[in-house]
């Protein structure tokens, strides 16, 4: 439901696009259907499917009936055989439940299926098997409709010059009747008096009948396509080309978004295209109605296809041959542009090999340049921070130092030897001075580099990471390789820097290579390009 709902809005969009549009555009709009159409007959097949399955689970035969007549109705423009099929099967069950109605009612479908896909003795025999008396009124409308038709089919495709007179004769004879039976604003009346003021050349009442009809017709019903095609007709007549194409186009488009096989829009338009030159639209869209008539499978729809495509092929053939020519010339001539252009190129690759290899050489002078220029840039920054701090912390002990001696003076002159003893055997003073000296460090470093310690971190295993302690700025791993950062690599000299043996220095430094996300041999070269100013 939800798709023949989509199809539907689809298809009133279309159509208010179209009639908003020139025909061009139109062409344009029926050429997306055509590459669409595989979605238009996935949406049919998805509603076939589950009717049959549906069907599988009835037993009871009067249900079975009715869910046949809906397969019938999907597979009526679709495909012929199965049509034919269920249709048949109905006539079977409606034989077994001894109901003349439905019998008669299947046999008239068939009839006009058969008539329609070329199969007219099937069509006869079948007629000839219904017996009038005990048809109803709208079954005799259909009977009537049933000879009118078949004779009409068989006065068009006959060869046989008194043969076609005699179903002429009958073709009227039906029609007339159709029109004493009918109701006068039935679709069936309007469209036989339609014809009739399209053969008697009143073009006016043919297109009012028509209009009409169009009015009732509803948008996703084959009706309409059937009416838009009978309208390119009377447009023909009154040689109104573009309109013509228009309503060929909204019949074939109606015919493409219901996955309507049973057609004739597209074949009618491909040949009015043909004769306006354009081969292209005119193969690929008569093309396309031979798929369409083999896959409906009706034989006359193959005929009458095939007797067009021919022409258009043959066409579509010469055009193709002699752009093929012209394509081969154009190849030529571009292939000797080609050579000439080669053997230019050829000589300037050999004067840019030249300025390459001297642009490669100033490369890798201006690259040296740069890092040299950035290494100076880096020290500079380094050398300022730190002569700005060594100045700062001078000073400081400068002030320590005079305190220092001051005390010293006093406890000198006090005689408090005792005192002075003390002061010179205890730590506290070597301690304090290192937790400074640590803390200035780690100030003065993570101000150079305030992103180090995360940088660092991505360089270790996820499970290795450092975690400093709350207060800590840094810890004695992150101070070892901080000062590998600042280019002191030397162990002894960090040992001594930072008041340790070099032994633990180095199992320090070990102990964290170990750790390292990638490979630990380069993993303080990665250590020095944290920061780096680039």
């Amino acid at each position: 439901m939800k798709n023949k709902i989509f199809l539907i809005i689809v298809f009133l969009f279309s159509v208010v696009s179209l009639k908003a549009n020139t025909v061009d555009s139109l062409l344009v709009v029926l050429d997306k259907a055509i590459l669409d159409s595989h979605k238009y007959v996935e949406v049919r097949e998805k509603r076939i499917k589950e009717l049959k399955k549906f069907g599988s689970s009835l037993s009871n035969a009067r249900k079975k009936y009715a869910n046949n007549m809906l397969l019938y109705k999907e597979y009526r423009t679709f495909i012929c055989d199965s049509a034919i099929s269920y249709l048949n099967r109905n006539i079977v069950i409606a034989e077994s439940l001894k109901d003349k109605s439905w019998i008669n009612d299947s046999k008239l479908l068939l009839c006009s299926l058969h008539s329609s896909s070329g199969m007219y003795k099937e069509s006869s025999d079948v007629l000839y098997s219904i017996d009038k008396k005990q048809l109803s009124k709208s079954q005799t409308i259909d009977y009537y409709r049933c000879y009118e038709h078949l004779y009409n089919e068989m006065y068009l495709y006959s060869h046989d010059k008194k043969l076609i007179q005699e179903y002429y004769r009958l073709f009227i004879s039906y029609r007339d009747s159709l029109l004493i039976v009918c109701d006068p604003s039935s679709d069936v009346s309007l469209g036989i008096r339609e014809q009739i003021a399209l053969e008697k050349k009143r073009y006016k009442e043919a297109r009012s009948l028509n209009n009409q009809r169009l009015a009732k017709a509803k948008v996703g019903n084959p009706i309409f396509a059937l009416i838009s095609f009978e309208a390119s007709l009377i447009d023909r007549e009154e040689h109104k080309v573009k309109e013509e194409k228009r309503h060929l186009i909204l019949s074939a488009l109606s015919d493409i978004q219901m996955a309507i096989k049973d057609n004739a829009s597209l074949s009618n338009l491909a040949n009015l295209l043909y004769s306006e030159g354009d081969i292209d639209r005119a193969y690929k869209y008569i093309k396309y109605s031979l798929e369409d008539a083999n896959f409906y499978n009706a034989r006359l729809r193959n005929i009458q296809v095939s007797n067009t495509l021919p022409i258009i092929e043959r066409s579509y053939q010469i055009k193709s041959d002699k752009q093929k020519r012209q394509l081969t010339i154009s190849l030529l001539s571009i292939s000797g542009l080609a050579i000439l252009l080669f053997c230019t190129l050829f000589y300037i690759y050999l004067q840019m090999k030249k300025l390459a290899k001297a642009r490669k050489d100033l490369g890798v002078i201006n690259k040296k340049l740069k890092d040299l220029n950035s290494e100076l840039s880096e020290a500079n920054l380094i050398k300022e921070e730190y002569i700005a701090h060594f100045l700062s912390i001078c000073s400081l002990y400068i002030d320590k130092m005079e305190n220092y001696r001051k005390v010293i003076n006093k406890k000198i002159t006090l005689g408090q030897i005792s005192e002075l003893v003390k002061i010179s055997k205890s730590s506290d003073i070597i301690d304090n001075e290192l937790k400074d000296f640590y803390m200035n460090f780690d100030n003065t470093f993570l101000h150079l580099y305030p992103r180090f310690v995360h940088d660092f971190n991505n360089l270790l295993n996820e499970d290795e990471r450092i975690i400093l302690k709350k207060g800590e700025s840094l810890n004695t791993e992150l101070r070892i390789f901080a000062l590998i950062r600042l280019g002191i690599d030397d162990s002894s000299k960090i040992a001594n820097l930072l008041r340790y043996s070099v032994n633990t220095i180095y199992n320090y430094r070990a102990k964290v290579k170990n750790k390292a996300l990638g490979n630990r041999d380069n993993f303080e070269l990665e250590v020095k390009k944290i920061g780096s100013i680039s």
